[in-house]
């Protein structure tokens, strides 16, 4: 191993705090959000609830908290807009990381949560929004305004060009995936096409 290289260990209690998010996410998915309590979550991950409600205050904050991991996945430090390169790179691999992980996870499950939930408690949405979607476009809009300060795009409002290209990425398969009853999980090779297609659009507009 490379003397530069750095092996972070895991605090314990980060390390229990991701346990908590896992068991919590496994519920969610297999009882439903409205019918699992943190009494339920807490017995699963063999803790105590208080154990629980000192690594998150409320249910709705520890849903959140499974969004925002995944938007870090698609966006945040270790994710590929953060590795650098040229435009073209960054977008592709943010869009076929994106396209994965909506067309091929449990993400269309927590957003059929999020839309019941919201119309009861407004502030659920906004909380989703925030942890989730809303972050990958601020990531990427900051990018963007990054890759134009450098001369290697051109966008008058950095914010639309994320809205634009994310939109293009995800709509579709994203719509047909919760409506859909015969639907069917594009291949690596449907979202490579679909991907490159979405990054040549938007270069041929914002380069």
């Amino acid at each position: 191993m490379p003397k530069s290289a750095v092996i972070r260990k895991v605090p314990r209690g980060e390390r229990r705090r991701g346990e908590l998010i896992d068991v919590a996410e496994k519920m969610f998915l297999e009882r439903g959000f409205a019918d699992t309590t943190m009494q339920m979550i807490a017995e699963c991950a063999g803790a105590s609830k208080e154990t629980l409600y000192r690594h998150f205050e409320s249910k709705e904050l520890l849903f959140a908290e499974i969004i925002s991991r995944k938007a870090r996945q698609i966006s945040g430090p270790d994710a590929p807009m953060a590795r650098g390169g040229s435009p073209e790179t960054v977008l592709t691999a943010l869009g076929v990381t994106l396209l994965r992980t909506v067309a091929r996870g449990e993400e269309s499950f927590l957003f059929r949560t999020v839309v019941t939930e919201a119309a009861r408690s407004p502030e659920f949405g906004d909380l989703f929004y925030a942890r989730g979607p809303g972050l990958t476009v601020e990531r990427l809009t900051q990018y963007l305004a990054e890759a134009c300060m450098r001369g290697e795009l051109h966008c008058d409002d950095p914010t639309v060009a994320a809205q634009l290209f994310l939109g293009a990425v995800v709509s579709q398969f994203h719509l047909r995936r919760l409506v859909l009853s015969d639907w069917k999980p594009p291949t690596e090779k449907e979202i490579t096409r679909h991907v490159e297609a979405a990054v040549s659009m938007f270069m041929a507009k914002f380069n």
